[in-house]
């Protein structure tokens, strides 16, 4: 029989992620998918990042993850979202040619000498105890781990919905995983529907441009990795149009005829990004909604038209699209559907997305009630660094709220649940300012060398960058009195005192680009890591205030509650108490204190019998 320390089920980006993180470790990871040549497909909107989803992107390319430079090798236009707002909330997006994004993809998957491909559908896992030993291919095959993460995205018990048509599988033409579905709802897996879709896509050689705002691509040089020397692709333009009265009426005269108002579809859809009926429906009163046409690559006439996603007959998708301006003449190239699919109740897996009940099987993706590619592969990375470090011998990566935005997704999950398609938003993170996108690689790398994930060509990029960090910072550490600095023409009086640089900075008048010009300051560094720099000053004053808080969940995170932690027995804890906690299964303090509900005079209570228990067992 063969054996893998891990095996990885599921090509997307989940799969992606958390095969590669265990194979730059060296631990021999298979990756199991139902046709190699689709890994790194992009099932709907070829565009990589956006807002809090940009974040993400860094995160995992600041663990040498597999998105962000393969967003930037299909990049065709580039877009910082946000710029209104502070820098903290900015989010980086690209759109990716479908081709480039995936040939990059699997380029990378094939150059992992630790990673092997193995095409074929797996039919179920074999379990002994309560612990996952390995898999059972459909061939009847049986192949040993002693990890599993089941990255299925939409294709565990996938079903496909246009109009009065039902299709099984998890994309268009493609199958679903059905036998393993079967398998999990045996094995009393905690699993219920939920409901994603996509537009149709049009052939842009149809469009009428000429009538449509352009939306050009960013004119800075900013990439999605740093270690992206430059933009690599011709950039293209979107444009933007709007549904009208007309093509409302349309949708509004066939809703009978649309899965999601007859029934069909009982899964809950993304909130955040509602199909076009669903939007007509709830929102009645506006006149009409944008759409961004984004093309799909470079060499192909194909566009996707961004805001419009359905799952109405092919017949009304034509009709509605020609009464909407640019797209009167437009040809429908592949119609729009919705999908219906099995997910797992995150609530039931550890903050490593390991199942609980079940030791070894760990769920990353869509599986567990995401939307999205970047929280996909973001999950994917969590579990495939989780699975490897175990196999590895090595500690795993301290991660939490405060760090990075990984860490709040996989708590939101894990802790709260899912009603509908998580999505990642900035306003999700109490510590956003600390979590900037341009910071990913200051936050998170230390943690990945430490975890030895990264490949020598970042580590080696990393240790030049932190050198020039400090020769900056070690200019910033030098003390001015006042009339030194007024000497370099910056107006302060002296009741300032005696202060250093990177203080002065919080005077009217003075910043980073201010004492650079003065040569006060080195610029012996690139350009985004005195960015960098120059926002750590800006926000200093307000992380300062975090940081008291910030001490107290951590101590908080080091106060653990078992998975068979007693709340009943804690004095004082009322029953609503005890039930909110019990169902939530907090795995720290901290994280109790997040269950939504619980009071102050709960936590002061668990915290005295938490203390207890913990020296007790000492």
């Amino acid at each position: 029989m063969h054996h893998y320390p891990i095996i990885v089920i599921g090509g997307g980006h989940a799969g992606v992620e958390a095969a590669c993180v265990a194979a730059r470790m060296g631990v021999r990871v298979a990756l199991v998918t139902l046709e190699a040549r689709k890994i790194g497909a992009m099932s709907c909107n070829p565009a990589i990042g956006g807002l809090g989803k940009g974040h993400l992107v860094r995160e995992i390319d600041a663990f040498d993850g597999v998105l962000g430079r393969a967003a930037d090798a299909g990049a065709i236009h580039y877009r910082m979202l946000n710029r209104s707002k502070g820098s903290a909330v900015w989010g980086p997006r690209v759109q990716a040619d479908r081709k480039l994004f995936g040939a990059e993809v699997r380029r990378t998957v094939a150059a992992e000498p630790s990673l092997e491909v193995i095409e074929g559908e797996v039919a179920g896992l074999r379990i002994e105890g309560e612990r996952v030993c390995g898999v059972t291919f459909a061939d009847g095959t049986d192949v040993s781990c002693e990890a599993a993460i089941l990255c299925t995205g939409t294709f565990l018990g996938g079903i496909l919905f246009r109009g009065e048509e039902r299709l099984t599988g998890g994309r268009v033409n493609e199958g679903s995983a059905a036998r393993l579905a079967d398998q999990l709802r045996e094995a009393a897996l905690p699993l219920a529907r939920l409901k994603t879709g996509t537009p149709p896509r049009l052939d842009g050689r149809t469009i009428d441009w000429s009538r449509l705002a352009e939306q050009p691509s960013d004119d800075e040089a900013w990439t999605m990795s740093p270690l992206t020397e430059r933009r690599k692709n011709p950039q293209v333009f979107c444009a933007i149009t709007r549904t009208n009265a007309a093509s409302h009426d349309i949708i509004r005269a066939n809703l009978d005829r649309s899965p999601l108002f007859s029934g069909a579809i009982g899964g809950q859809g993304p909130r955040y990004c509602p199909s076009i009926e669903d939007k007509i429906h709830r929102f009645g009163d506006r006149d009409g909604h944008q759409i961004f046409l984004e093309p799909e690559g470079l060499d192909t006439p194909l566009v996707y038209p961004n805001g419009i996603s359905t799952s109405l007959p092919v017949d009304v998708q034509e009709q509605f699209l020609r009464a909407i301006e640019g797209l009167e003449q437009v040809v429908v190239a592949e119609p729009g559907y919705a999908v219906e699919y099995d997910h797992v109740d995150p609530r039931s897996l550890d903050r490593s997305l390991q199942m609980r009940s079940l030791k070894g099987l760990y769920c990353a993706g869509q599986i567990n009630g995401t939307t999205g590619y970047e929280e996909a592969a973001a999950q994917g990375l969590i579990a495939g660094l989780h699975a490897g470090c175990i196999a590895a011998g090595r500690e795993l990566p301290e991660l939490d709220r405060a760090n990075s935005y990984m860490a709040v997704m996989v708590d939101d999950l894990t802790l709260h649940g899912v009603t509908e398609p998580y999505r990642m938003l900035t306003a999700r993170a109490e510590y956003r300012l600390r979590l900037r996108a341009n910071n990913a690689t200051t936050r998170l790398t230390p943690l990945a060398m430490e975890a030895d994930c990264v490949c020598e060509e970042r580590r080696g990029w990393f240790e030049r960058r932190q050198s020039s960090r400090a020769v900056v910072e070690e200019s910033l550490a030098f003390e001015h009195s006042p009339p030194e600095m007024r000497s370099h023409g910056f107006t302060v009086t002296d009741d300032a005192g005696r202060q250093a640089l990177k203080d002065w900075t919080r005077f009217p008048g003075i910043d980073l680009a201010a004492l650079m010009e003065r040569q006060l300051v080195s610029r012996e560094t690139d350009g985004d890591l005195l960015n960098e720099i120059a926002e750590d000053l800006h926000y200093a004053p307000y992380v300062a205030r975090q940081d008291a808080e910030l001490r107290e969940l951590r101590a908080n995170e080091r106060v653990a509650l078992p998975a068979d932690f007693p709340f009943a027995d804690v004095p004082g804890l009322s029953n609503e108490m005890v039930e909110r906690l019990s169902n939530s299964r907090p795995d720290s303090l901290a994280q109790a204190a997040r269950v939504p509900g619980i009071t102050p005079a709960a936590m002061a209570a668990l915290l005295v019998f938490a203390r207890k228990q913990s020296a007790a067992a000492a």
